[in-house]
């Protein structure tokens, strides 16, 4: 599996071997457990990117936490290759999130990551409850077992 991150925000400093530990975990347990050809591509931007990128790919004139773009590139069935596609994250959100949450800034990092990869991987909160009840339940297994081999570590 691949994690590319880049970081375009000033704001905070951030552990990018952490969040590459994050991600892989993530993904061993969103049903792409396996294939070691998964390639996804990790954002980190502040309030005025974001701001941008939601007006621009959802009409939203606000910032928000996280937001996926599905890979657009056809990929052939016989390639090794699945690229998965960009998850853009807010460090000023996340930062806030936590805050009011109680709970760590790289908690908060991988809560928004592992929504941003649900949503990559079909999965959808805004189109009916039965969908939210379902993305809610596959991200809270998934931050347990996040959480489970943080503690083995």
């Amino acid at each position: 599996m691949k994690i590319l991150i880049r970081n375009l925000q000033r704001q905070r400093p951030l552990d990018k071997s952490k969040i590459t530990k994050a991600a892989l975990d993530i993904l061993s347990h969103a049903d792409r457990s396996g294939h070691a050809g998964t390639e996804l591509s990790i954002l980190f931007v502040g309030d005025k990117k974001m701001t941008q990128l939601n007006t621009a790919y959802r009409g939203i004139r606000k910032p928000t936490d996280v937001l996926s773009f599905e890979a657009q590139i056809p990929l052939q069935k016989e390639m090794e290759s699945i690229i998965l596609g960009d998850i853009v994250i807010n460090v000023a959100r996340a930062e806030l999130q936590a805050s009011t949450y109680g709970t760590g800034f790289y908690d908060e990092i991988c809560r928004l990551l592992i929504h941003g990869t649900l949503h990559l991987l079909g999965y959808d909160h805004e189109k009916s409850a039965y969908g939210a009840r379902k993305m809610r339940k596959k991200e809270q297994e998934i931050m347990d077992a996040v959480k489970k081999m943080d503690h083995k570590r």
